[in-house]
């Protein structure tokens, strides 16, 4: 396999876990915090079964049909107890209250605290690789920060996959309650088709005011408004 794209398996942890998220630009909906998490006595099998996954690539640029196949297998291999993984969705009221990062620290906490419960294990017998800026609690003490992440470590790209796909699905179930802003096409960013929405309706409940307060936001719904 491609060094850039390993399937590491920790050799003083007992187990490995990823983590990313998806969502942090987007002007509603929540922010998904995705953790991946598996042990060296599935090494062989994670081994064989990751072969054909897309080396060097952001996951998030990956064709969605693309990204709910790995979702479906990762699916498939929890079941066989081969890796678990978790996904927080902090929705946009937590967002307005706390602000993006606090958020997603929230997020990555709630799914090691998971986590941890469901394969028992402790802090001290995990290692946490963390895409970008994001940070794990103190108590696991053995971690690190990777820019482009999901790029450079498969363990951080498939907790990105799971991460993009729990929340795209969301969106795409909250278009139908929300049919004007047509939530399936843009997932909640800020496109010319949304904010073309906003400037017609206004905002939904499920949009983040502390986003639409932001200056440049306000003056495209201007310009689109004006023509």
């Amino acid at each position: 396999m491609n060094e850039r794209h390993r399937v590491i398996i920790p050799k003083k942890s007992k187990y490995l876990i990823g983590v990313d998220e998806a969502g942090r630009g987007a002007l509603a909906g929540p922010v998904a915090v995705g953790a991946v998490i598996w042990s060296r006595t599935n090494s062989r099998e994670l081994k064989k079964a990751l072969r054909s996954y897309p080396v060097g690539r952001d996951s998030k640029k990956l064709a969605p049909k693309q990204r709910e196949f790995w979702f479906e297998r990762l699916l498939v291999w929890r079941a066989k107890g081969w890796l678990d993984f978790q996904v927080a969705l902090m929705g946009e009221k937590i967002i307005d209250q706390k602000g993006i990062n606090a958020s997603v620290r929230l997020g990555i906490n709630r799914n090691l605290s998971v986590l941890s419960r469901r394969q028992a294990i402790v802090p001290s017998a995990g290692r946490i690789l963390l895409d970008g800026g994001l940070v794990a609690p103190v108590i696991w003490s053995d971690q690190q920060t990777i820019i482009k992440g999901d790029e450079r470590e498969l363990i951080i790209a498939l907790a990105s996959i799971v991460a993009k796909v729990t929340r795209d699905r969301l969106m795409s179930r909250l278009a139908r309650i929300y049919p004007d802003y047509e939530f399936q096409r843009h997932k909640g960013y800020g496109t010319a088709l949304h904010y073309q929405a906003l400037a017609r309706f206004g905002a939904a409940p499920i949009h983040r005011r502390s986003y639409l307060k932001n200056l440049t936001d306000l003056i495209s719904w201007r310009k689109i408004k004006n023509g």
